[in-house]
């Protein structure tokens, strides 16, 4: 058996969910993949845009090193950038930008978690100052958290699209029955929620 290496086990945790994200965009229409599918307008391409502004924070100006220097975009976590700004693309932006932005995220973030030791210090300038200090490691599980919970979000959105279910291409990690099989499902579910609702 090898040695362990915590390092690139949390890396490979926080890949995985960077790469559900963005498989839960392809095959979709600009339209679908900017729809608000929930009463608080959750929709894919602005989990992506939300993702990425988390990486390159905490992995950025926590650690020193800031991506986007002086001249953050307006989106960016600013008094001015409005409530939920990060969590939506503007007709301005397209997906091939944020995208791209995410990707570059994770070059930046590599490369934050390849010359840092696990218990680096670093500081969270919008954290409470009691609470500011942390190590790289507990960044780590943080942005893993919170990418595989947006990876959840998106699975759940991308299947009231079109029905398209499951972790990756290839892995959907689901039963494989056909659609009648998941209709019948369905609607036992229903049913058993009615009952035990009648209480």
């Amino acid at each position: 058996m090898t040695e362990p290496d915590p390092k690139a086990e949390l890396l490979r945790y926080l890949q995985d969910g960077r790469d559900a994200l963005l498989w839960k965009l392809d095959g979709l229409t600009e339209y679908d993949v900017r729809r608000p599918l929930t009463p608080t307008g959750t929709n894919l391409l602005g989990l992506v845009k939300h993702v990425a502004g988390v990486e390159l924070g905490y992995f950025g100006d926590t650690f020193g090193r800031p991506f986007f220097g002086e001249r953050p975009p307006p989106w960016w976590y600013t008094e001015d950038a409005g409530a939920n700004a990060d969590m939506w693309a503007t007709a301005d932006e397209s997906r091939e930008e944020i995208v791209g932005l995410y990707r570059t995220a994770w070059e930046h973030s590599d490369s934050t978690i390849e010359s840092l030791a696990l218990d680096a210090v670093g500081h969270v300038p919008w954290w409470p100052e009691e609470r500011a200090e942390v190590t790289l490691h507990h960044i780590l599980v943080r942005v893993i958290s919170d990418t595989q919970r947006h990876a959840g979000h998106a699975d759940i959105v991308r299947e009231l699209i079109d029905g398209t279910a499951g972790h990756s291409e290839g892995s959907d990690n689901l039963p494989s029955e056909d659609q009648a099989w998941w209709a019948n499902h369905r609607r036992r579910l229903e049913r058993v929620a009615r009952e035990a609702g009648s209480d």
